[in-house]
């Protein structure tokens, strides 16, 4: 049987942590938050009252309310009995995760799952102070995890079948899309399609082959639109055509052309020079000469709140 799940640790108050913590808020449970960082706890509840109308968009759960939440100091350490759940979410430094990790697992019940936010080290690169590894894994969510649906939850080789599951059906319960990454790599799965696609537009916008205005467009009203609601396989079954058939179709007819393509761009991969990131910074100045950057992030996220909520009336959410 699976623990109830009431109370949530949240370690950490940056971007990730705060956003962790708004969702759990408005899903109805109690937080409790550490940060050692000055001024965290302001920080944390001015984002708080200023992101909740967003949550009141996407539904609140009636037991939601931001006084759940408790801001408990620099350290979770005097706290973890009281946890049910506790998402990691420090700075991307495997020394300091393992000495928080160790501290986590040694003052929190042995069943409680240890979740870290980490965008690409595995877990197990931080887990050797932990007396009971197996309750640890990643959680990691796309920015922001308030809104976007993706968890990637990526066990490493000692992680018991429990905990998977636990963390599987908690991140459901929160209104997730969670995804069962099976083995440990760099990066896991959605930041490196998310590399490979960057690191090409960078490289054609390198070579003056688009700037980066008409790069984003060519991405915004192209095959982001389109990967909203089908993903690389199946845009691929539906461009060859649909049916049992089409993926298979569609690689034979275009596979070719696409050999091509790869062997251009591996030809001309980004390079991260200062003289190399210096010309991608040139044009994308020129494109933030006529553009509001909060206005862009307000209509984004308006925007994601109504295709999530439309995907969900339309079942397309899994």
């Amino acid at each position: 049987m699976q623990p109830s799940i009431r109370t949530v640790g949240v370690v950490g108050t940056g971007v990730i942590g705060a956003s962790w913590t708004a969702l759990f808020l408005a899903r109805g449970l109690k937080v409790l938050v550490s940060d050692p960082a000055p001024g965290a706890k302001e920080r944390l509840f001015a984002y708080l009252q200023e992101s909740w109308p967003m949550f009141e968009g996407l539904g609140l759960h009636r037991d939601a309310s931001i006084s759940n939440c408790t801001f408990v100091g620099e350290s979770l350490e005097d706290h973890c009995g009281e946890v049910d759940f506790i998402q990691e979410n420090a700075p991307e430094r495997p020394d300091l995760k393992r000495k928080l990790l160790g501290l986590l697992d040694a003052k929190t019940k042995k069943h409680v799952v240890i979740a870290s936010s980490s965008s690409g080290i595995p877990s197990s690169q931080f887990i050797s102070e932990c007396k009971y590894p197996e309750r640890v894994l990643i959680g990691h969510p796309f920015n922001p995890p308030h809104l976007m649906p993706l968890v990637e939850v990526v066990p490493h080789t000692g992680t018991n079948a429990l905990t998977v599951d636990v963390a599987m059906s908690f991140y459901k319960t929160m209104g997730k899309s969670p995804v069962l990454v099976n083995q440990e790599c760099p990066g896991f799965v959605a930041n490196r399609l998310q590399a490979a696609l960057a690191t090409e537009a960078y490289s054609l916008v390198k070579r003056g082959i688009v700037s980066a205005e008409a790069c984003d467009i060519c991405v915004t009203t192209g095959v982001g639109l389109r990967w909203a609601f089908t993903g690389p396989f199946m845009t691929n079954v539906l461009g060859g055509g649909g049916g049992e058939n089409g993926f298979r179709h569609l690689l034979a007819h275009l596979g070719p052309a696409i050999e091509g393509w790869v062997k251009d761009m591996k030809d001309h991969a980004f390079e991260f020079s200062e003289e190399n990131i210096q010309k991608l910074d040139n044009s994308v100045h020129k494109m933030l000469e006529s553009t509001d950057v909060k206005e862009v992030e307000h209509q984004r996220d308006k925007a994601l709140i109504d295709l999530i909520n439309r995907k969900k009336d339309l079942g397309a959410l899994k």
